[in-house]
């Protein structure tokens, strides 16, 4: 029996012609919804495809279906009370969101926490990076089936809500941060309680990579799959490891520095292919420095107050309260309505680095104790625009891979 040489056996000539000749049916093109109602869809987004097969033709991404009036709601709460507002935005990171929107008003006052009150914000801040990448890339993982990362990365989360628990007082929805400061100082093992609970913190990352870095089912779903270019993304905004996965190292930490980011070593993780996989490489990379970061804090810890030593802008003590006059006052006009803290007429753009990307607070005041127009940019809004452009030509199991590779929240989106 001959064997077939398949690299130099051809189809005849004349059957490949008729095949190319044969008339092709018309293209058939049929619509469809992803989401709102949607694991894959990351709390209540939603995507109008029109697809041909299994191949996206036009995607229209939607939004709305979360919307709660964040902005509204800061005219008609004093500037402590919306804090509150800030955790129901990106709830994967609320301790990021206190920070970024208290820093906001601490510039508009012109006001600066002590040095203690720095380094505890930027430690639980940091943290909270921890928790919101070690579950984006978990859940990533699991929308692409590899389950046992998903659990690997709750695990992480619910030590590090351990800390927060015990710091703020609350594991999700910490409304922690107060102007000029935080609500209350760290517990005395606040040291060694972090240190405990992130200890297994590298081996869990290296585990990640070993799972999944030579795994050919994820480096054929993420490698070359919804990639950025750098003039896309400097188009669109997008800022965070969106943006640094396409090459661009821009970190609000560093590029506008806050708090006490200027006396802590650490560095901006970037990559080039600006695909799924090298979002995902570039959270992992920095979880690594948020590690790097919370230990350096946590050795140069001063001692003193957590809190600007200015009853106009924080709370006295209720034991100050209770002995002096003077400290009964301020605590009345700092939370009477037509009261609270008096800002300057004055408008401010602010800016953190969360865990999502650049998060921005414009604020507008006329000199009340309460926000004449609160803007909030929120990173994930400005991720989520290109979406739809993204998508277009690949698959539908693509999308998803795509979609779970820019952690968009829906809360941040619909403010």
């Amino acid at each position: 029996m001959a064997l077939v040489d398949t690299k130099t056996a051809s189809v005849p000539a004349g059957r490949a012609r008729a095949a190319r000749d044969r008339p092709r049916p018309p293209r058939r093109t049929i619509e469809m919804n992803l989401g709102p109602q949607h694991p894959a869809m990351h709390g209540t987004l939603r995507a109008r495809l029109t697809i041909d097969g299994e191949t996206i033709v036009k995607c229209d991404p939607d939004i709305g279906f979360l919307h709660t009036g964040f902005e509204k709601l800061g005219e008609y709460r004093t500037f402590n009370q919306f804090i509150t507002v800030t955790d129901r935005m990106n709830y994967f990171s609320p301790i990021c969101n206190n920070v970024g929107f208290a820093v906001a008003v601490e510039e508009l006052v012109g006001i600066e926490v002590p040095p203690r009150g720095q380094y505890v914000r930027v430690i639980m801040a940091e943290l909270t990076r921890i928790a919101d990448h070690v579950l984006s890339v978990g859940l990533s993982a699991m929308d692409m089936g590899a389950f046992s990362v998903m659990l690997w990365g709750f695990i992480q989360r619910e030590r590090l809500y351990d800390v927060f628990e015990a710091v703020t007082g609350a594991r999700l929805t910490t409304s922690w941060t107060r102007v000029g400061g935080i609500f209350r100082d760290v517990p005395d093992d606040f040291r060694e309680l972090i240190i405990e609970n992130i200890k297994e913190l590298p081996a869990l990352i290296d585990e990640i990579e070993l799972m999944l870095d030579r795994n050919k089912i994820w480096l054929d779903r993420t490698k070359d799959v919804g990639v950025i270019s750098q003039s896309d993304a400097i188009g669109y905004g997008l800022t965070g490891p969106i943006l640094r996965a396409s090459g661009i190292a821009y970190d609000v930490r560093r590029a506008r520095p806050y708090l006490c980011y200027n006396d802590l070593d650490f560095e901006v993780v970037t990559e080039t292919a600006g695909d799924v996989f090298a979002r995902y490489k570039v959270r992992l990379n920095e979880m690594r420095e948020s590690y790097k970061i919370v230990h350096q804090a946590l050795d140069k810890l001063p001692s003193g107050p957590v809190n600007v030593e200015s009853n106009k802008v924080v709370l006295p003590t209720k034991d100050e309260v209770f002995s002096s006059m003077e400290s009964l006052i301020h605590h009345f006009k700092l939370t009477m309505g037509g009261h609270g803290i008096q800002t300057p007429v004055n408008e401010i753009y602010s800016c953190t680095e969360s865990p999502t990307g650049e998060l921005g607070f414009y604020l507008v005041s006329d000199g009340s104790g309460i926000p004449y127009k609160v803007r909030i940019r929120p990173p994930a809004f400005f991720a989520f625009q290109i979406y739809g452009d993204l998508v277009e030509g690949l698959l539908i199991s693509d999308s998803v891979a795509v979609l779970s590779s820019f952690n968009v929240i829906a809360g941040e989106v619909d403010r």
